[in-house]
């Protein structure tokens, strides 16, 4: 089998990038064994164009956000099911400072396509916000698992998943690309989150692995909105909420903890204080997060032809579908990634 390009991973990086690839027209393989993909399949999917205590525009929202939605809505019609669900995100105000803040802010340059509604009182009595809060449009979730299992079917029906283990050993360069166990590619794309940090080829980037968790429960409050304010609490299609998410460098090896449980369930009472009926799941994943927040693109300093797409940590949701193109850009025209998330920021010692 002969192909264009070899993708290792099929977590959420490695699906876009090779949708787009395929959309193209060019020949296409995945190596994935679907268990190893805990940092997607456990994720909550959120995209949220405001963020952090301070509430500001999040990293190159204006590049990111236009494509999101347009890119997760072509890959539903294509596999022929849901997993984009378009919320806007409830975000109340702690203090009445806070709140004549936003008041100002919703006038300035930039900020419109992101604000749906500012409220100056109480909105949710089920919640706690006093003082409103402001209504974020351009947002919502992705149920990546349901995603990641539709296409993962979709490259099965079509032959072009291996679905094994990739094993580094068994990669041999060849004059003109890779043999990897009779499968001959011209490039080779490392799409395996932290897999990448046990490679020939890429360890020497300074990834910076983050735990998270998250709950599924059950609790008599169904909002159609998003309330996010910290912790977020998504309203599922099966009747339960999902509420996210801790964050630590500490402790990667453990499975889901009762400390972050308690945190979680601690925060969720300072935001929705109404009792929790049970907890339905309880999940982790490490999360292939970088020591500087932004992802990893770019070509190998000296093998050419191995490149990787990686390290988007927790945004992947949003940072994906724009870099997928800037990705794509650089595998059929040599156009190099800009530098803030170019490989070539880091030197290699």
């Amino acid at each position: 089998m002969e192909v264009d390009f070899l993708l290792i991973g099929q977590g959420l990086a490695g699906t876009v990038l090779s949708h787009r690839l395929l959309q193209l027209g060019k020949k296409v393989a995945v190596i994935d064994l679907p268990s190893a993909n805990q940092s997607s399949r456990i994720a909550a999917g959120l995209y949220n164009p405001i963020t952090g205590k301070k509430m500001v525009k999040t990293w190159n929202a204006d590049l990111l956000f236009p494509e999101i939605e347009p890119l997760y809505s072509e890959l539903e019609e294509l596999l022929g099911t849901t997993f984009l669900y378009r919320k806007n995100i409830y975000r109340p105000f702690l203090n009445i400072e806070e709140q004549n803040e936003w008041m100002g802010k919703t006038g300035e340059p930039g900020f419109e396509p992101y604000f749906e509604k500012i409220f100056s009182k109480e909105v949710y009595p089920e919640a706690i916000n006093p003082f409103g809060g402001i209504l974020l449009k351009n947002s919502g979730y992705l149920d990546i698992n349901t995603l990641l299992s539709a296409y993962s079917a979709y490259l099965k029906n079509n032959n072009l998943l291996l679905e094994e283990k990739f094993e580094e050993d068994f990669l041999e360069v060849q004059e003109g690309g890779f043999n990897y166990q009779g499968l001959y590619a011209k490039g080779i794309v490392y799409c395996n989150g932290l897999g990448a940090m046990k490679s020939r080829y890429f360890s020497f980037l300074p990834f910076a692995p983050v735990k998270g968790e998250i709950l599924d429960l059950v609790q008599d409050f169904y909002p159609e909105e998003i309330i996010n304010r910290g912790v977020f609490r998504i309203s599922l299609p099966n009747g339960n909420q999902r509420v996210g998410s801790t964050y630590t460098w500490h402790d990667l090896d453990q499975g889901p903890t009762e400390n972050a449980k308690n945190e979680l369930l601690d925060k969720l009472e300072k935001l929705v204080p109404a009792p929790v009926q049970s907890i339905q799941n309880h999940r982790y994943g490490i999360r292939p997060a970088t020591k500087d927040r932004k992802p990893f693109l770019g070509e190998h300093p000296a093998v050419s032809g191995v490149y990787i797409f990686n390290g988007f940590g927790a945004k992947g949701v949003s940072l994906i579908p724009f870099y997928s193109k800037m990705m794509v850009e650089m595998l059929l025209n040599g156009d190099q990634p800009e530098k803030e998330v170019n490989i070539d920021r880091i030197k290699k010692t």
